[in-house]
């Protein structure tokens, strides 16, 4: 596991073997079942998941009880709820386990020791919460400027596999259609 994650990070910033093992002390290995909630709104964040193997996906619960799914974490993915881990408050949002998954967790405080300690690290994160931002831009305007059906085919490009994985209601879900209007978009 910690091979994945090293080469991850070395997209961004080459370490030695010195640098992995301080940044590696820094991590937590931890595994999670199918279905097994990890992070639950009203509770503190304490982690941020880096997913080594399996699908996870984060979501918000209305008032109403409608699931709205905001991300699908699969392999090589950050996950948690950014505003409660970075502010150290309560969770809005959910996430929860789609398949078995292994994880490498961070808690803020290690990583903010992590970068005061070694400065490729802060260099790194900085680039992937840069990368995360963009991501999230493009899916916004995505929603407010796309046809639903152009919503569908960018998934479909993009993310291939998550069709293999996810249930068709879960692909309604963050779409915000129903699943009668996803088989339609499938079929047409």
């Amino acid at each position: 596991m910690s091979n994945i994650l090293r080469q991850h990070i070395e997209e961004f910033a080459p370490l030695t073997d010195e640098e992995f093992a301080l940044v590696l002390s820094h991590f937590t290995s931890k595994k999670f079942k199918k279905h097994q909630i990890i992070i639950r709104e009203g509770e503190y964040v304490h982690n941020d998941y880096y997913l080594i193997s399996g699908l996870m996906k984060v979501c918000h619960v209305d008032a109403e009880g409608k699931e709205h799914i905001i991300q699908f974490g699969m392999e090589h993915c950050w996950i948690t709820d950014p505003q409660a881990y970075h502010n150290q408050t309560t969770a809005t949002l959910q996430v929860d386990c789609l398949e078995d998954c292994d994880t490498l967790f961070i808690t803020l405080q290690n990583r903010e020791k992590l970068c005061r300690e070694l400065q490729k690290m802060e260099h790194f994160f900085r680039k992937k919460t840069t990368d995360q931002y963009i991501q999230m831009q493009r899916r916004i305007l995505c929603l407010i400027s796309c046809s639903v059906k152009d919503q569908y085919e960018h998934l479909i490009t993009n993310y291939p596999s998550l069709f293999q994985r996810v249930p068709k209601s879960l692909i309604a879900s963050f779409l915000g259609v129903s699943r009668e209007t996803l088989s339609r978009l499938a079929s047409a």
